[in-house]
């Protein structure tokens, strides 16, 4: 009973279009002030003692890089690497942006920063080369989701901080499914390519393959610097992006000279601004959490599952299913932060991995940022390629057809996850 007036509650305030992050504090509040005698002290110590963890502080850091990275030429050098490496394939460009974003990826942690930043210089190229937007669009909407998924991801930390599950794991085991989702939306962009014949680019020499590849060694070499650093232990997740914050000032303002001075202090404000919307997001899901537990809400669901005779097969698959719903009316941090809690206990009762599970939520997260109403990836690329959002929908389905696909091989296939992480020592 209580759990239908929780989410009931919450329900009907989101409704109202009020901010997901204030539903959630409202609803908190109503029901312990309503119908417990928790004291007003306890909810006060729980709104810091909720962020009062060493791996959030990763998710500001991660941010200021990845800004700093969006503004200072490291997208323009990467997507001319990617170019002069398998522009001359079917669809040249359009692989090439698939590239770009799985690199830009593995330096942001940020799906939006890396549809802005790929986007802006690709889908002007691609258009004056005579692709179709569409084409471009979906191209881009969906390799953009690769942020999340390929490490450092601020999803990531997310699902770490709201399950005590290690940020340095996750982020090992996030590669291998990252690279064979950027494989996939690869695939499927060059099969669309060769059936239409759409333009080639011409073969470029060794000699300009390597000029690419030291133009933009500099942003590369983050992703050696982020996770060389955490797998030998040099610094924790948290230090590591600190250290990519700097690296990326050093890169963006001394080594490109992309940026001049006088823009770091937007850069600075802009990442501020995301950074408190995140954190405020978290401050109140805490709260959300410490009311599911209190209320015994995790426990109850995971032993009505065992009841019901649910293994992990129709698990996983009931999750897959809340995910992609959720994913139709909320952002993947809102998610992430109350959905978690909720069915992390469930999923360690029927013995799934919590890595393997933190994987496959951050892969349902991938899939709601290319789908209306609320896809993030959606708005951000309607931003830029100016095309309304039930155009963006019908262009972005073969691919978003294909990360479904994924979605299915990752939710079954622990191995693909685990392989790595248990290989490295970091999972069992």
């Amino acid at each position: 009973m209580n759990t239908a007036i929780i989410f009931i509650l919450l329900i009907v305030l989101m409704l109202t279009g009020m901010p997901i992050s204030i539903s959630l504090g409202l609803t908190v509040l109503t029901f312990l002030f309503t119908m417990t005698d928790v004291p007003v002290q306890s909810v006060a110590l729980k709104l810091f003692t909720g962020i009062e963890k060493f791996e959030i502080m990763a998710i500001p850091f991660f941010i200021l890089a990845g800004n700093f990275l969006t503004h200072g030429g490291v997208a323009r050098r990467m997507i001319r690497f990617a170019t002069s490496m398998i522009g001359h394939w079917h669809g040249g460009l359009g692989l090439a942006g698939v590239m770009a974003c799985a690199l830009f990826a593995a330096v942001s942690g940020s799906s939006p920063a890396t549809v802005v930043a790929i986007g802006s210089v690709i889908l002007p190229a691609m258009t004056k080369q005579g692709f179709p937007p569409k084409f471009g669009a979906g191209i881009l909407t969906t390799s953009g989701s690769l942020g999340i998924l390929i490490p450092p991801s601020i999803a990531m930390v997310m699902f770490s901080v709201s399950t005590n599950v290690s940020v340095g794991s996750m982020f090992i085991a996030g590669i291998v499914p990252g690279i064979m989702l950027a494989i996939a939306l690869g695939f499927t962009t060059w099969n669309i390519a060769r059936k239409n014949n759409y333009p080639r680019m011409p073969k470029a020499t060794w000699a300009e393959r390597g000029l690419a590849f030291r133009e933009s060694v500099w942003g590369l070499l983050l992703i050696v610097v982020v996770m060389g650093g955490i797998y030998s232990g040099v610094f924790t997740p948290t230090e590591a992006a600190a250290m990519a914050a700097v690296y990326a000032f050093v890169v963006a303002v001394f080594v490109y000279k992309d940026m001049p001075l006088k823009r770091i202090p937007k850069v600075l404000l802009d990442s501020a601004s995301m950074s408190a919307m995140l954190l405020y997001i978290i401050t109140n899901a805490v709260l959300f959490s410490f009311l599911m537990t209190s209320e015994n809400i995790p426990q109850a669901m995971a032993d009505w599952m065992i009841n019901q005779g649910f293994g992990p097969i129709a698990f996983l698959l009931v999750v897959n299913i809340l995910l992609l719903l959720a994913g139709n009316v909320m952002e993947p941090s809102s998610i992430i932060l109350i959905l978690a809690p909720i069915l992390f206990p469930v999923a360690m009762k029927l013995g799934i991995n919590p890595i393997h599970f933190g994987i496959l939520i951050v892969v349902n997260m991938e899939v709601g940022m290319c789908h209306p109403p609320v896809g993030l990836n959606l708005y951000v690329a309607s931003g830029i390629t100016k095309m309304g959002i039930s155009e963006l929908t019908v262009a972005v389905m073969p691919w978003l057809m294909t990360m479904l696909a994924f979605l299915m091989v990752v939710t079954y296939w622990p191995g693909l996850t685990l392989w790595l992480p248990r290989l490295l020592g970091m999972a069992t």
